[in-house]
């Protein structure tokens, strides 16, 4: 009798594979490797077909595939191509998952966090990226209701919800911390409201100030930076090197008060924390230096 022919029993297949008995048997009793027969004393039996099934399902099973889905490989209903494509699918999505916790652990043990922050990280971490840009979306739609998308600065809003696809494989602590730190943003009511203020006044054209940025960044930038006061003789000069020096009182209040609707630096902080988890090259921030400018026209 040769290998094709000959009939094995439990015990001598585990001998063969290196399978556990109790192992073989559970994989027989749900059909999983069916015995070609059995002895005349009732003990089933397996031919050499059956070693090579027990083979392919122990790979399998390594491979972390589940007993229903080694059945229909087996049973020809799907190919062991498909799955493995699906499986490493799954795999990715786990590895990605593990990364994040990864990370998530490290900024944690970096910031000493407090039960409620590391509650908060967790569970922010946990999000899909689906859930992460809904998160965002739905700040956005409320922010922008009902403002006509053609409108002047309407185009802001799409360049708000500009959400990384996925965080990286291994995102840094610092993304970790960047996207805590946006979704507490906004989350927050005063915040929504500060950037519904902004929608609202840069739907319309004349509530945008006209006003050279890169002026404002040279001068104001440069007052602050030398502890210039806004009120001071000095901090006047600087400021009729940003504006028209023969301005009025009144028309340089109601500059200061358009400048001030659009300056904020928590809107700045958001630009600079989607910068972050996009891996967008940072950018110092500028809001100070038109706070300086709003300051000066106001005195």
């Amino acid at each position: 009798m040769n290998d094709r022919t000959e009939l094995f029993t439990i015990g001598q297949l585990a001998r063969r594979t290196g399978l556990p008995v109790r192992t073989i048997r559970f994989w027989s009793d749900i059909n999983v490797i069916p015995p070609t027969g059995r002895s005349t004393g009732g003990y089933r039996l397996y031919d050499a077909e059956a070693v090579a099934r027990l083979d392919l399902v122990r790979t399998l099973r390594e491979l972390g595939l589940d007993l229903d889905t080694v059945r229909r490989i087996l049973a020809r209903q799907s190919s062991v191509a498909d799955v493995a494509r699906a499986h490493a699918r799954a795999l990715d999505t786990e590895i990605r998952t593990l990364q994040l916790r990864r990370a998530v652990l490290r900024s944690i043990a970096a910031r000493n966090s407090t039960t409620e922050e590391m509650r908060l990280m967790n569970r922010l971490a946990r999000l899909s990226a689906q859930e992460r840009q809904r998160m965002i979306d739905e700040f956005v739609d409320r922010t922008f209701e009902g403002i006509d998308p053609q409108a002047p600065g309407a185009g802001l809003a799409q360049a708000m919800r500009q959400m990384p696809a996925e965080l990286p494989a291994e995102p840094t602590p610092e993304q970790v911390d960047a996207w805590l730190e946006l979704a507490e943003l906004v989350g927050d009511a005063d915040f929504q409201r500060r950037v519904r203020q902004m929608a609202v006044a840069g739907a319309s054209a004349d509530g945008q100030p006209t006003i050279d940025p890169a002026r404002v960044g040279e001068h104001a930038g440069a007052a602050l930076r030398d502890g210039v006061a806004p009120d001071s003789a000095q901090g006047t000069a600087v400021r009729d090197r940003i504006v028209e020096p023969g301005m009025s009182a009144e028309e340089r209040l109601r500059l200061a008060d358009q400048l001030a609707t659009f300056t904020d630096q928590r809107v700045e902080r958001y630009w600079q924390l989607l910068g972050v988890l996009n891996g967008w090259p940072p950018f110092p921030s500028v809001a100070p230096a038109w706070e300086w400018l709003i300051a000066a026209l106001r005195a």
